[in-house]
């Protein structure tokens, strides 16, 4: 695995890797995780209580989130990273509402903001890659060998 070539890759790295630490985490440990998420987490179970269903299918979507997250970082994937500002965005809106509408604890709520200085964070470090290029290509410097990203959207 590639270190992240860019600021906004860096962002989208850290998310990736903590996905897929917290997926991995709900898979082996679910208990922790629903401890984490300030979730109650009850001695025994009702019968058809779905819980542990649940956790585990969004435990191995946020254990594959993350690879395909840390896969769009080794790839400098820039049109991802922009993709996630909007949705993590999103995520941020339907979390938050869940927990004014007492769906979710408001613990919860922490998750909302964390999706949305994640999405705060790549959308900076999106624009200061990109002026970062814009000010090498402007003073005629290589891109390649002064280590800026380029500003189109070019997989390599």
């Amino acid at each position: 695995m590639r270190l992240p070539r860019s600021a906004a890759g860096w962002t989208i790295a850290v998310f990736g890797v903590l996905a897929l630490l917290m997926g991995a985490i709900g898979l082996v440990w679910p208990e922790a995780l629903l401890h984490l998420l300030g979730l109650e987490v009850p001695a025994t179970r009702a019968p058809g209580d779905h819980t542990g269903t649940f956790l585990t299918a969004s435990s191995m979507a946020s254990f594959n989130m993350g690879v395909y997250y840390l896969l769009a970082t080794a790839t400098e994937w820039r049109p991802f990273f922009r993709f996630t500002v909007v949705f993590r965005l999103v995520t941020f809106t339907v979390f938050s509402i869940a927990v004014l509408a007492d769906v979710a604890p408001g613990r919860f709520f922490g998750v909302a903001v964390w999706e949305a200085l994640g999405a705060v964070a790549t959308l900076v470090g999106l624009r200061w890659d990109d002026r970062r290029a814009a000010s090498k290509a402007e003073g005629g410097g290589s891109l390649l060998t002064a280590g800026a990203v380029p500003a189109t959207d070019a997989v390599r």
